[in-house]
């Protein structure tokens, strides 16, 4: 008779454990990370006040809403002018609209800070040096680690320039109308004139603008920000009157 074939017996598989290795990071490495953000940071801080420096004597060649918006329109009008060369009463309208306590804060302007966080930040309270500091050396945007860099910049700012030097680089770097610029462009693009020959009525339309360059005309103006200007124009004659002008006026 034939055999039956029988089948071989499988195989016992060998259990087999798995080990985890956990990869401690080694004392050396924290310590080379550590170094390379101590680096990075003092190379920050180190290039952020020779910036300010610079900036104190020299103008800001062209800053990132500058740059971001040549991107995307192609072109900007802008042109630098000295404050010299502005009619006095564009300078004290803007405070007038802008940050009223200019002369007498150091950067931050305690008192709008807490009407604004009373009001539930439905309302600003940048001054217009953190405004120039967000405009020359940040970006636009609501981020916090942006308000931080501002935070600790503008004290800086406050201490190395002028109220003068502060305010002559806002009026020259704040837009003024979608792809317009500073004081210059603006009063060229909007009446057809120099900076210096701007009427206290014409310097309040343009300093009526700053909140929503894009969606705002000075040679257009609305009835609500025909309003405006006029309460500017009595801000601006009121601020000279009882000397908050005197930190940027001769």
């Amino acid at each position: 008779m034939a055999r039956k074939k029988t089948k071989p017996k499988p195989k016992a598989r060998r259990k087999t454990t798995r080990r985890v290795v956990r990869v401690r990071p080694r004392r050396g490495s924290l310590a080379w990370v550590g170094f390379m953000i101590l680096c990075s940071s003092t190379i920050l801080i180190v290039g952020t006040l020779a910036l300010i420096l610079l900036y104190s004597v020299v103008n800001p060649p062209i800053t990132h809403t500058i740059w971001a918006e040549q991107q995307r329109l192609g072109s900007v009008d802008h042109q630098w002018v000295a404050i010299e060369e502005m009619a006095p009463v564009m300078a004290r309208s803007v405070v007038a609209a802008e940050d009223a306590k200019f002369c007498l804060h150091w950067g931050f302007d305690v008192d709008a800070i807490r009407a604004a966080m009373e009001a539930g930040a439905n309302r600003g309270a940048s001054t217009i040096t953190q405004q120039t500091v967000k405009n020359v050396f940040l970006w636009q945007g609501r981020s916090w680690i942006r308000k931080l860099l501002e935070a600790a910049i503008t004290p800086a700012v406050e201490a190395i320039w002028t109220k003068q030097r502060i305010l002559e680089v806002y009026l020259n770097v704040a837009e003024m109308g979608e792809g317009v610029f500073g004081v210059e462009a603006a009063a060229r693009n909007s009446f057809g004139i120099e900076p210096e020959n701007l009427s206290p009525r014409q310097a309040a339309l343009l300093a009526a603008v700053l909140p929503a360059p894009k969606q705002r005309s000075a040679a257009l103006p609305s009835s609500g920000m025909s309003k405006r200007a006029s309460a500017i124009m009595d801000g601006a004659a009121t601020i000279r009157a009882d000397g908050r002008s005197a930190c940027f006026e001769d």
